[in-house]
């Protein structure tokens, strides 16, 4: 869909965006070369305080917001995380920590399924960027379960050491990327300056730095576009160091290398989101749109395993769900002709279908000082494919 096609966003949202594209612009123009990267101009658009994306006002999850995420689709899907977490903390501590915890759902359904099954950890934190995410994510948990929300504490910062489990759903596909353009036998960077009148537009220039080490090694033949994500494997490097013993759980989005820079697939995999449409332009209304890629799973593991994690496995969202026991879980709701069973039916087909989520969400996972054979990736792992 075009961005002509999109409804306009309301008045308070449009001054929201012009004063996030003015504090954009004028860091810019601060530039001797008029000129940043994409993945600060994402970092901004989705980050800066009280206007970026993830950190304004605006509703972003649920059939309210911009886009539906798993634990909305269905209570099931939490639930079904919960041996791989009991396993986790079993061999470990007692203790959950979540990262870009959404709207709280994901732990209100996963700390109430602990519960029923006699596994609550000791302690649950969050971690989140976003202020009004925060509000949000306590308010979830009061409603949903309020005897277990005063178990959960939200952390400022990644703390020196952790034990136990680290989850992350959809938090990788957020994180900012890069735009690299092979051209020939040159690799340019493609970033955004600000034009006179504070419109913003694409501009290449030679990529150099992180950013030409990695794209010299990827499997692409020009001319093509595509992302590299230096700070999402940063990022899963630093879990690998602060992981002491237990488990590092991530669901997303996404390919391994081969499939990611496939040849068929070189106009890259940006997309945005806005009130549930999709649309390919990052640079319409900053701090409106959710600003999304796909992950590249080989990259992931490579920064796993080289911060000194084991990985466990890799598969797809359904088989993982399936081995876990959402299928059972799914019998439990009732008859299955009752309206509860099959309104939940409805949303687990969207959670394990090819054609919906079950095979473009990925799920991989890493341990460190655990011996333990954790569940989810014994039927179909695809480690092999990475």
């Amino acid at each position: 869909m075009t961005t002509t096609q999109l409804p306009d966003p309301d008045p308070e949202g449009a001054a929201s965006s012009a004063a996030l594209a003015s504090i954009i612009c004028n860091e810019i123009r601060s530039e001797d070369s008029n000129w940043i990267s994409f993945a600060r101009f994402m970092e901004l658009a989705l980050y800066a305080p009280m206007l970026g994306y993830y950190c304004g006002g605006s509703r972003k999850f649920g059939h309210a917001g911009d886009f539906v995420t798993a634990p909305e689709l269905s209570r099931l899907f939490g639930a079904t995380l919960a041996p791989f977490a009991k396993a986790t903390m079993a061999a470990s501590q007692s203790q959950i920590l979540e990262f870009g915890a959404g709207s709280g759902l994901l732990a209100a359904q996963l700390l109430a399924e602990l519960e029923r099954i006699d596994a609550l950890p000791a302690r649950y934190a969050i971690l989140d960027l976003s202020g009004e995410l925060r509000a949000r994510q306590k308010e979830t948990l009061e409603s949903r379960v309020p005897a277990l929300a005063e178990r959960v504490e939200w952390l400022d910062a990644l703390p020196q050491e952790f034990s136990g489990l680290i989850l992350a759903n959809e938090v990788l596909d957020a994180m900012p990327v890069h735009l690299v353009r092979w051209s020939g036998a040159e690799i340019l960077e493609r970033g955004v300056t600000c034009a006179a009148d504070g419109s913003f537009q694409w501009a290449d220039r030679l990529a150099h730095g992180t950013v030409l080490d990695v794209a010299q090694h990827l499997p692409v033949h020009p001319p093509y576009l595509s992302e590299v994500a230096p700070s999402a494997s940063a990022w899963v490097a630093e879990c690998g160091r602060l992981l002491s013993s237990g488990a590092l759980l991530l669901l997303d989005y996404g390919f391994p290398r081969s499939e990611y820079y496939h040849p068929q697939r070189n106009a890259g995999t940006l997309m945005c989101h806005y009130r549930h449409h999709a649309h390919s332009d990052p640079l319409w209304w900053p701090g409106l749109n959710d600003i999304t890629v796909h992950v590249d799973f080989t990259a992931v593991a490579e920064a796993g395993v080289s911060s000194g994690l084991d990985l466990v496995g890799y598969t797809s969202q359904a088989a993982f769900l399936m081995e876990c026991g959402i299928l059972e879980r799914l019998q439990a709701t009732g008859p299955s002709d009752s309206v509860g069973y099959l309104r939940e039916a409805s949303s687990v087909q969207k959670l394990l279908s090819p054609s919906e989520m079950g095979e473009l969400f990925k799920v991989i996972a890493f341990s460190k000082g655990i011996g333990e054979l954790l569940p989810g990736f014994g039927r179909a792992d695809r480690t092999h494919t990475l």
